[in-house]
């Protein structure tokens, strides 16, 4: 495996829970753009991003992210490099509105500490530029005219994107995605892919999604990794991948 230009790779993960081996010496990098990893229930794909986003650590093996080793470090740390998890249930401030879950979102805000909150004026003048950021990814994501409406009156779909435009007020450089679409209208599903090509090119972030609805998927990524029984059974572009006999005897057809 080639890892030049790489912003992250995993080399022979090994996770365990008491007896199953979620993951199997799972090695894979990525460069960029977006990248799939699909395979049946149980094959481990949540187990891989949980612990590169260091919710499980690995019983062994490594994660480097732009060359250094954050092979299991803690959730707040691993944030702090760049690379923020979303999950499959969205968990916003339900009561806050749109523009207010985006704002906290925000990282080092120095209002929030007690000391810098004494320097008025340079904690107003970074508020204002979280303000100004908000608003700039809410209207790429669709939900400006959302902005002071609380999160509990969005659906399924718009909550799901709101979720990504938290993720990007932290800065992020490498998101994780646990089932973008799930449960959201094909109509929506196909918006929030293209959101995420909108995203990758034009703030340069890289995701690395986990994804059942290949129906969906499979027209937006730009590789994809097929995980069977905690194992990358094949990798590569996605129209080679699909096609694969394993894969499909291990999953598609399954």
């Amino acid at each position: 495996m080639n890892n030049m230009g790489c912003i992250l790779v995993v080399k022979n993960l090994t996770k365990t829970f008491g007896g199953v081996r979620a993951l199997n010496n799972v090695s894979m990098s990525l460069s960029g753009g977006i990248t799939l990893v699909m395979g049946p229930n149980g094959s481990g794909k949540t187990t891989l991003i949980n612990c590169i986003s260091g919710i499980y650590k690995p019983d062994s093996g490594k994660i480097e992210y732009n060359g250094i080793d954050i092979t299991g470090k803690p959730p707040h740390e691993i944030v702090r490099y760049g690379i923020v998890h979303t999950f499959q249930i969205p968990s916003p401030f339900k009561r806050l509105s749109v523009l207010e879950n985006l704002m906290v979102s925000a990282q080092n805000n120095r209002g929030e500490k007690l000391l810098r909150s004494i320097f008025k004026r340079e904690w107003i003048k970074e508020e204002r530029e979280n303000f100004e950021k908000s608003m700039e990814i809410l209207e790429l994501l669709n939900l400006d005219h959302l902005y002071d409406q609380p999160a509990f009156v969005l659906s399924g779909g718009q909550l799901k994107l709101l979720e990504i435009g938290r993720a990007l007020m932290t800065n992020a450089k490498l998101i994780l995605m646990d089932e973008p679409v799930g449960g959201v209208n094909p109509v929506l599903a196909h918006q929030i892919f293209s959101h995420l090509r909108k995203i990758m090119k034009e703030m340069k972030i890289a995701f690395l999604v986990v994804e059942h609805r290949l129906d969906v998927a499979i027209k937006y990524v730009d590789y994809v990794y097929a995980m069977a029984e905690g194992k990358i059974i094949s990798h590569g572009p996605p129209e080679k991948v699909v096609s694969d006999e394993t894969v499909t005897k291990t999953y598609l057809s399954g």
